[in-house]
């Protein structure tokens, strides 16, 4: 902590009176970003969030939070940094399209590392406390031989983004020896929830339920016995707020500070499409295409160690794809 930090507490009454903490949130506009922002919000931080609104919308930007239109790899975040003095940076921001990925490895690296870079070395310029990075755990292990897969497993992304996002946890880690910046990094699964747009392989959420709204059939690719994990954002916003406060041992390595965040439950794309036309109380029919060349066969995590730490799942697949509904409907009925 620096000398100025440590001004800003006060003995008053003799309790410790603490000056609400000043937070960057990258990527805020953004679907889970968002999220984010408000909950810290919530419990009464200061938040400020950048995003240059290439995903992100502005009506999801949380009252109460200072906004800048920014880009992260833009060098111009320095001054924001050293003009707040932020004592935590949660870093949302990132390409996170795994085909985009594929297509323009450039694109990706430009903005999941150089993007990650820059921003790291403002939080090393201006005293930053702690940062909570979004990795993914989706990708970073590849096809993973065993379910659930803990964060320990070995690690083999099969595509741009997978490399991106492992690389930042490295990344993580030398400015961590060598800086002594708090590090944590959140290897999430597959999100949903309101504000999701139909991107990413999670955005299959997003997608069903529009084709639903809209009287399309549903499209899945192969078979449809493809797995993965999902999560509702509620908790993964909950995730972000005990990663915020954990400590650590001064020897923990890149896996002892990174955790998953999912439900340890593995769903099929088909038993996804039944939940959604169940919940929606729609049923449009389905198409079955080629499957796709990279997607993996099965993604679930193991999130023990999470839950060890405090936190848990608790938002059952159904209750939170009924919410998500609500919302994407909504949204529909206004558009």
């Amino acid at each position: 902590m620096t000398e100025e930090k440590r001004e800003s507490r006060e003995e008053v009454g003799g309790a410790e009176e603490v000056e609400p903490r000043r937070i960057l949130v990258t990527g805020g506009a953004g679907f889970i970003g968002s999220h984010v922002a408000e909950a810290y919000l919530s419990r009464g931080d200061q938040v400020w969030i950048v995003d240059d609104l290439s995903s992100g919308r502005r009506e999801n930007l949380p009252s109460g939070a200072t906004f800048v239109e920014m880009p992260v790899e833009d060098p111009g975040l320095h001054v924001l940094m050293k003009d707040v003095g932020f004592h935590l940076v949660n870093h949302h921001a990132a390409q996170i399209d795994v085909r985009r990925s594929v297509e323009d490895p450039g694109l990706d690296a430009g903005i999941n590392i150089l993007g990650l870079l820059n921003l790291l070395e403002g939080a090393r310029a201006t005293g930053v406390e702690r940062v909570v990075y979004v990795s993914s755990g989706g990708v970073v292990y590849g096809e993973p031989e065993l379910r659930p897969t803990p964060e320990t497993a070995p690690k083999g992304p099969l595509s741009p983004y997978g490399v991106s996002k492992l690389a930042g946890e490295y990344y993580l880690g030398y400015y961590r020896a060598i800086h002594g910046i708090e590090t944590v990094a959140l290897r999430y699964s597959n999100v949903y929830g309101p504000r999701q747009d139909p991107h990413g392989e999670a955005g299959v959420v997003a997608i069903f339920f529009q084709r639903l709204l809209r009287g399309e059939e549903l499209t899945i690719f192969g078979d449809g016995e493809q797995t993965r994990d999902y999560v509702f954002v509620g908790d993964v916003v909950r995730a972000n707020l005990l990663a915020s406060e954990l400590r650590f041992p001064a020897d923990a390595g890149m896996d002892d500070r990174a955790f998953n965040v999912g439900t340890g439950v593995e769903t099929s794309v088909n038993r996804l499409a039944d939940i959604t036309e169940a919940v929606s109380e729609i049923r449009t029919g389905r198409i079955f295409r080629a499957a796709r060349k990279g997607e993996l066969a099965w993604s679930v995590l193991d999130v023990s160690r999470l839950k060890a730490a405090g936190w848990s799942p608790r938002t059952p697949l159904s209750d939170g794809l009924r919410e998500t509904f609500r919302w994407i409907s909504g949204q529909e009925a206004t558009s």
